[in-house]
């Protein structure tokens, strides 16, 4: 991506590069109730790791008690592809009311 504003997001190429080579896809799930974001919450909780093998990182948020937000960081596209069948079992919940889904280059990915 290069520069940003003012400032350089990574000052080593190797850091910058494995940078610029991860993809990142959250999607929001709204759900007809807390109840039901919960048992889909839960059901993920225990099996993601072999649910999304293809997943640098997963993060899982539940807002407002009936909405999820998935946070997927992938090496490549062909890695997030990977995963799109497992993500639409779990996007074809009844209980679903809306999904919004946003996919992108990742810019920075902190750790303290």
């Amino acid at each position: 991506m290069g520069p940003v504003g003012s400032f350089t997001l990574a000052t080593s190429p190797q850091i910058y590069k494995d940078i610029n080579m991860s993809i990142v896809r959250i999607t929001t799930a709204v759900f007809s109730s807390q109840q039901a974001a919960d048992a889909v919450a839960q059901g993920v909780a225990k099996n993601v790791g072999s649910m999304f093998p293809s997943a640098e990182q997963l993060i899982g948020i539940q807002s407002d008690g009936n909405a999820l937000i998935s946070v997927g960081i992938y090496g490549s596209q062909q890695d997030m592809e990977k995963a799109d069948a497992e993500k639409d079992k779990v996007m074809s919940n009844p209980d679903i009311v809306s999904i919004e889904t946003v996919v992108g280059n990742v810019a920075f990915n902190h750790f303290n």
